[in-house]
């Protein structure tokens, strides 16, 4: 593949959270690299034959990190492929996605890993890793090959969706996984306090007659997996919390000193139980949207760091997978595209600083699964999205990219717009509305 051409973006706001950088510069792109990145970079000139372009109103944010990103391929290519997901997460700025293993047949081996490698080289345009699962078939019962896995480039294991019950499994898959440094990423549902529950437990469940889903399911399984992490130094993290004393729960292992991190979908940020509305199975979700009491406890945890990175829970469902009465739909919602313009309320809000959220969806998610991506720092790749932060927008059907249009933000209105994506310094994206003042398009 031929080297990019040059890159040089002048008067544009460059947003760095890997080096607290908030100010208005030029940015320069070389070679795939970040050459300079800051208010004098300009000095420096732009290299022979590139392109120029005016960013004049617009910000450079490092190029986002989705660390759960669920396909169909292989398997269920109806749903999602490796290239539709990637030109979907190109759309949203996202440069890097962690598959999840939960496909047919499950990424529980070495081959089956480097058939996801393989395939997102030849066909996608961002940047895909793998996720195995900690148990073969995610079934449960006997540990993956986790050495092996780890040796071959898989980045995280988890079980997708599913929570391993055995805790004597689960403390020898830890024990072994921090022989390897390997990251075990777990979700904490216990099956059987979720039951038949939809949604969250409380008033409105019972006004809407559907089952609940109690914070205790999601809280006493996190609360075993801590201890566990603790007692075996391994390298854990929480995929999705969604309650306050889930959250009180991981602030203090980390108090403790034990090696933890958490995340959370941007669903149970941005959004609350009051949007289920009338039946709208796009928001039946895992873990389920809660109160706003718990959102708002959520917020807070982002602030201070005790949640660590946002993810989409990408989650792409055929429409028959959704048209059905609530309580039969399937779960999930797709959210490669909406995944910054989300995270962005929070900024718009003033709830959590604009670094801090650009943090956990860039330099954050690049640390915890050893990528060397995340920040616009001179000699880094450059993986980047120019941005109009303020742009307001409606993510209407005919913007979907993704095989699936299961959203949970049909139709509703955002603010920050990707107009233009770039990955290794070749740029897969562009937006076909807007021209700078300047004529040159972003």
């Amino acid at each position: 593949m031929p080297t990019p051409r040059p890159l040089v973006v002048e008067n544009v706001r460059i947003l760095d959270p890997s080096r607290g950088l908030d100010e208005i510069g030029t940015l320069v792109v070389e070679g795939g690299v970040v050459r300079a990145a800051g208010a004098g970079a300009a000095n420096q000139g732009a290299p022979d034959g590139a392109e120029v372009i005016d960013g004049s109103r617009l910000a450079a944010v490092p190029g986002l990190i989705d660390a759960r990103v669920f396909i169909g391929e292989p398997g269920g290519e109806h749903r999602e492929t490796i290239r539709s997901a990637s030109l979907a997460a190109a759309a949203g700025g996202v440069t890097s996605i962690l598959t999840m293993p939960d496909t047919d047949p499950v990424i529980d081996d070495i081959a089956l890993a480097e058939f996801v490698v393989r395939t997102a080289r030849e066909t996608a345009v961002v940047n895909v890793h793998p996720a195995a699962a900690l148990t073969k078939g995610l079934a449960g019962r006997e540990m993956s090959e986790i050495g092996l896995l780890t040796d071959a480039g898989v980045r995280a294991f988890t079980e997708g969706r599913r929570t391993i019950t055995n805790s004597g499994l689960l403390r020898r898959i830890m024990t072994y996984a921090r022989d390897f440094d390997a990251l075990v990423m777990h979700e904490t549902q216990d099956a059987d306090l979720t039951g038949a529950g939809v949604m969250n437990e409380g008033l409105l469940a019972s006004w809407l007659g559907l089952p609940g889903i109690p914070r205790e399911a999601e809280i006493i399984p996190l609360e075993r997996d801590l201890r566990l992490a603790a007692l075996t130094r391994c390298r854990y993290h929480a995929a999705k919390i969604s309650v306050a004393a889930s959250a009180e729960a991981v602030r203090a292992a980390k108090d403790r000193g034990a090696p933890v991190t958490a995340g959370i979908s941007v669903n149970n940020l941005a959004l609350n139980e009051n949007d289920v509305g009338e039946y709208r199975t796009f928001f039946r979700l895992s873990p389920p949207l809660r109160g706003e009491d718990d959102r708002q406890a959520m917020i807070q945890a982002l602030g201070d760091g005790t949640i660590d990175i946002i993810v989409s829970s990408h989650d792409p469902q055929d429409a028959d997978g959704k048209r059905h009465p609530f309580a039969e739909a399937e779960t999930g919602a797709i959210g490669l595209e909406t995944l910054l313009p989300s995270v962005l309320r929070l900024h718009h809000s003033d709830g959590v600083p604009l670094l801090r959220v650009l943090e956990a969806v860039t330099l954050a998610p690049a640390r915890l699964l050893k990528l060397d991506r995340g920040t616009l720092a001179p000699g880094a790749t450059a993986d980047f999205a120019l941005v109009d932060l303020d742009a307001p927008f409606v993510y209407s059907k005919d913007r979907i990219r993704s095989k699936s249009n299961n959203t949970a933000f049909e139709n509703a209105r955002l603010q920050g717009e990707v107009l233009r994506t770039v990955v290794g310094g070749r740029t897969v994206f562009k937006a076909a509305r807007h021209e700078d003042e300047g004529g040159s398009r972003p």
